[in-house]
């Protein structure tokens, strides 16, 4: 369980963590596109996530995890030394590959232990590692001042490398396997198709909505998509199985969408705003009430406390109705942003809130997930989770990115982002978290009625 919660850093030293640096590296590619430097691991994650989740079935989750890390690895040094922005967009490509270790470790864990006990074990492996985290945003933020932001890249392969020889040496490899095969064509439809519309929500702002290049995006991405959705209906054992997702499931995925994607974007939002002085009266600003390591770590004790949390609540309420809370908790954080964009206080309690809410959806998501899925089926079910969290934060971020390039100002011959697109981009989370919160009272009412679903894991639990 601990080598397993370790393994969690590695994802936040390749997917959050880099928010810290987010103005140094704008600066030194000389881009505003901050979607492509802090979204392109997540949107990595839609291509890595069902193919390793697949593998692991068939192949083994330990050895999928190790392979897993090792390709993290590999990813981290090519940001490390990138020349250029493209490069180091394939390196966040790359990196990208570390978002399969989270539900790799719920894969394993509920293999190994009984269904109510595997819950709070859960929300300890997904959560345990953000104290970590907490003190590694002062410590990265000391060092990238000192040595450039290359230096977290350089210690996210070191971290990675490290638990891949701890994981290979304490966890135990998984007996059960599932026959079948990967369905590569089927992940590069999928990731190429979803690359190509966000392209097009990323570049549209800049060079147009209807110039020729993003435009040939979006077709191409749109086709990319059809053809996988008409590919998949017909392949007997495709990627990621359509016509096997039941209710509950579909409406588990499209909650975590919406809600991770609000909260992702929210974090993509605090350097942003932690880098504007109050004094420039742009009507937002944090730069002189408190460092932007500050503002990240207090979702991250917020992390710490919500997902162990919500595995216990899970255990005697159902991850059903515990999902449900920490929905209802998002959408009224997600609100509190409002204030959070000027006042320090304000936003320290909402970023610490806002950890708790997703400590306790992702622990609540993997665990609906998985009360629904066999125990053969484990490693694709929670791999499906991961894909919709990284699909909401890509989705939200680009989007996000976009109201903000489209509504910036020019101020002393700089251009900055504008008070309207601020707000714009918290109205925008909040309504995210808002039709999450529609979404999830149809999962408890269709859990309630679902007493005779064939899931044991699920009637025992929920009811």
């Amino acid at each position: 369980m601990v080598v397993l919660a370790l393994v969690n850093f590695v994802v936040d030293s390749a997917v959050t963590a880099p928010l810290i640096v987010l103005p140094e590296m704008l600066d030194h590619f000389g881009t505003g596109q901050a979607a492509w430097l802090n979204a392109t691991a997540m949107l990595a994650g839609v291509l890595w996530a069902p193919l390793l989740g697949k593998s692991a079935d068939l192949h083994g989750r330990r050895r999928v995890l190790v392979l897993t890390l090792l390709i993290s690895c590999l990813g981290a040094l090519v940001c490390a030394v990138a020349p250029s922005l493209w490069v180091f967009v394939v390196g966040r490509m790359l990196q990208g590959a570390a978002l399969a270790a989270v539900f790799l470790s719920v894969a394993i864990v509920r293999g190994v232990c009984a269904p109510r006990t595997a819950m709070i074990v859960v929300g300890i492996v997904t959560s345990g590692s953000a104290v970590l985290n907490i003190a590694s945003r002062f410590l990265v933020e000391e060092l990238a001042t000192e040595f450039g932001f290359q230096v977290l890249f350089l210690l996210s392969a070191s971290v990675a490398a490290v638990m891949a020889v701890c994981v290979r040496a304490v966890v135990p490899e998984s007996p059960v396997r599932t026959p079948g095969r990967i369905d590569v064509g089927g992940a590069l439809l999928l990731g190429g198709g979803l690359a190509g519309v966000l392209g097009y929500v990323s570049l549209g702002s800049d060079l147009g909505w209807l110039a020729g290049g993003p435009l040939a995006l979006l077709a191409g991405g749109v086709a990319a998509l059809a053809r996988w959705l008409l590919v998949s209906s017909r392949k007997p054992d495709p990627l990621i199985d359509v016509r096997d997702l039941s209710g509950p499931l579909v409406l588990t995925l499209l909650v975590v969408f919406l809600a991770a994607g609000s909260y992702q974007s929210m974090l993509q939002l605090i350097p942003l705003i932690g880098d504007v002085s109050a004094d420039q009266h742009l009507g937002y600003g944090l730069a002189d009430q408190g460092s932007v390591a500050l503002l990240l770590a207090a979702p991250g004790l917020g992390v710490t406390l919500g997902g162990p949390a919500a595995g216990w609540l899970a255990a005697r309420i159902g991850p059903a109705s515990t999902l449900a809370g920490a929905i209802m908790l998002g959408t009224v954080v997600t609100l509190g942003m409002f204030l959070g964009v000027s006042r320090l206080p304000a936003a320290l309690c909402c970023g610490f809130l806002l950890g708790v809410t997703v400590g306790a959806l992702g622990t609540s998501g993997f665990n609906m997930a998985g009360s629904l899925a066999s125990p053969e089926r484990q490693g694709i079910v929670s791999s499906l989770v991961m894909v919709m969290v990284s699909i909401g934060s890509v989705v939200l971020d680009f989007v996000g990115a976009a109201v903000l390039e489209s509504t910036a100002v020019v101020v002393d011959g700089e251009t900055v982002n504008s008070a309207t697109g601020v707000f714009s981009y918290v109205a925008l989370a909040s309504g995210a978290f808002a039709i999450a919160a529609v979404l999830v009272v149809l999962l408890v009412r269709s859990t309630r009625r679902g007493r005779g679903a064939p899931s044991p894991g699920l009637a025992r639990d929920t009811v």
